[in-house]
């Protein structure tokens, strides 16, 4: 079987792209996905993305995690996929499409994509973590000396630990270094190591730094180990809304897949 993919990174964090619209990949095949993820034994990638049909959007986005399993809502992803079907010609510079969270809508300008996340209004505040969920899951932290903190090792601890157990969650580190930018480190559960960087997460660093009074900023700077990302956003009473998350989603390379299995 030969499946034809493309490779693209959104400030490092790296996804092969599939057009799917046509069922070339089965959706069931867990082990195939992984292999196909693996930095080792495949192409190399923290998440695997298929481009499908949408019976009232430009398009559907399925998203799966380097395990192979189905994943939440990947906001680097979301960005990449946008990029991808400009690429294929499905979108000009606007695009409306469906994951697993919702509809979302999305802006392209050269590799810039700005992507509207969905609202948020349930944040849990504790003592020394803020908890939200962003289309996934994000246990926020805030902490000092983070270019040299144990993300690995630490966020393996809290993923699994209560309140989160089995669900799992993903856990960002942050250093605040101005008014309005963080320094962010995600350990992504499904990757199950640290990634260059984690849309879903520095959105929800934004709006947890936000909420916490560490910024009376709404567009808010991230700084993560693969490139700076934006994120903007209104807060109506208890709810964010209009919330984007803007920066680089970059095309790497193309190639086909042949695979016996």
């Amino acid at each position: 079987m030969k499946i034809p993919f493309n490779k693209y990174h959104g400030t490092g964090n790296d996804f092969i792209l599939i057009d799917n619209r046509n069922h070339i990949l089965d959706t069931d095949n867990q082990p195939l996905i992984a292999r196909m993820c693996h930095r080792h034994f495949g192409i190399g990638a923290d998440g695997l993305i298929l481009l499908e049909n949408s019976d009232s959007y430009d398009f559907k986005m399925h998203y799966f995690n380097a395990d192979g399993r189905e994943g939440s809502m990947c906001g680097n992803g979301g960005r990449c996929v946008v990029s991808f079907a400009k690429k294929l010609g499905l979108i000009d510079t606007v695009a409306r499409f469906e994951a697993i969270d919702g509809i979302h809508t999305a802006s392209i300008e050269n590799d810039l994509v700005a992507l509207q996340m969905s609202d948020v209004s349930h944040i849990e505040k504790h003592k020394n973590y803020v908890f939200l969920d962003t289309g996934s899951p994000h246990h926020v932290q805030l902490t000092e000396g983070i270019d040299v903190f144990p993300v690995f090792e630490k966020g393996r601890e809290v993923r699994h630990a209560a309140p989160y157990y089995d669900t799992g969650t993903n856990v960002n580190f942050v250093e605040q270094i101005a008014p309005n930018t963080f320094k962010v480190r995600t350990y992504e559960r499904g990757v199950e190591d640290e990634t260059l960087s984690c849309g879903t997460g520095v959105t929800a660093v934004a709006i947890a730094m936000y909420e916490t009074g560490k910024t009376n900023k709404n567009r808010i700077q991230l700084q993560c180990l693969g490139g700076t990302l934006e994120v903007a956003f209104k807060k109506l009473k208890n709810n964010y809304q209009q919330i984007y998350l803007k920066g680089p989603a970059q095309f790497v390379f193309e190639g086909i897949y042949i695979t016996n299995r």
